[in-house]
């Protein structure tokens, strides 16, 4: 049974920072791309970021030059570090898995105060 566990989320004022974790089982990590989506109230769920497994990044133009993924293989786990938090970065953010199949956390609220 595949599991994606996220952890991290909270509350933090504008230009603070949160490092989300994703903790992963179930799947052979080192072969999976991996990566983070999130989606506000309303809005349709978007990317933030990818890594795949050779540890290629993608990040979504809102997010670039603030946000970090990284993988540890040794710990099955992705992080998402985020710096320079703004309102519009208010979101549930979804853990994300693609290994023939895709597969999703269950998400973790982030919430920036302005």
């Amino acid at each position: 049974q595949v599991q994606l566990v996220e952890s991290g989320g909270g509350l933090v004022q504008a230009g603070g920072s949160l490092r989300l974790s994703c903790a992963a089982s179930g799947i052979i990590f080192n072969d999976a791309a991996m990566g983070w989506y999130r989606q506000a109230p309303g809005k349709q769920r978007e990317l933030v970021a990818i890594i795949t497994n050779r540890g290629s990044t993608v990040y979504a133009d809102s997010v670039k030059g603030r946000f970090t993924i990284s993988r540890d293989n040794a710990k099955n786990t992705v992080f998402l570090q985020m710096n320079t938090l703004n309102a519009e970065d208010t979101s549930v953010y979804y853990c994300y898995a693609n290994i023939i199949k895709t597969f999703w956390g269950q998400g973790t609220q982030v919430t920036v105060s302005s």
